[in-house]
Order: C-alpha cells, then structure tokens, then sequence
C-alpha cells in the first residue's frame, strides 16, 4: 500500500484491457532521465492508461494508451510507472491533492 492506503502496483504487472490510473513515476538511479522523459509524453499522476497489448513471447514491448497517445513502452519503463486501478483514487488524499494542483 502507498501512503494514501490505495493498493498500488506498477503497469508491467497490469492486466490487458485494465484502466487504471497513474499514481507516479519513479526512473530508476541509473537511469534519471527516464522520469522525465515517462512524465513528458503524459504519464503524470492522476492520468488514466490504459494497457492494450503484450508482445509474444515475454511481453516486451507493451502497447500502452496514456490520454489520446498510444505507446510501445520496454517493460522496464512501464515498471517505473505506479498505477492503481482507475476507480480506487476517488475522494483518496491523493485524489484531493490532484484536485488542489499539487504534483504527487
């Protein structure tokens, strides 16, 4: 559970077809860039996405919709994105803090 006790997981591990929403992004130490990069095409808290495909075999890469923009993402980008299932940040303080302005 994150700080706003709603589950939390990150998009490699989401299930085909699952709307959900963004609730950070965290690139790895090695790679900073990658935050950036994730938040600049659209994955910021609060957003809605969508995974739609899985490549075969091994899933890599994944065809993700974030917005109106789809997306091949490697698994290891998609694993710096947490998502929580698209209902669960209603009147959450994570929820309140989005409706303030305020970055997560």
């Amino acid at each position: 559970m994150n700080e706003s006790g709603v589950s939390c997981s990150t998009l490699d591990c989401a299930a085909i077809g699952e709307t959900l929403a963004v609730v950070r992004v965290e690139a790895p130490a090695r790679l900073p860039e990658w935050g950036r990069w994730l938040e600049e095409i659209g994955f910021v808290a609060g957003e809605q996405v969508r995974l739609m495909a899985k490549a075969i075999p091994g899933g890599d890469p994944m065809v993700v919709r974030v917005g109106q923009s789809t997306f091949a993402l490697r698994r290891a980008e998609a694993a710096c994105i947490g998502v929580v299932p698209a209902g669960a940040l209603a009147g959450s303080p994570v929820d309140r803090t989005l409706a303030e302005g305020v970055s997560v």
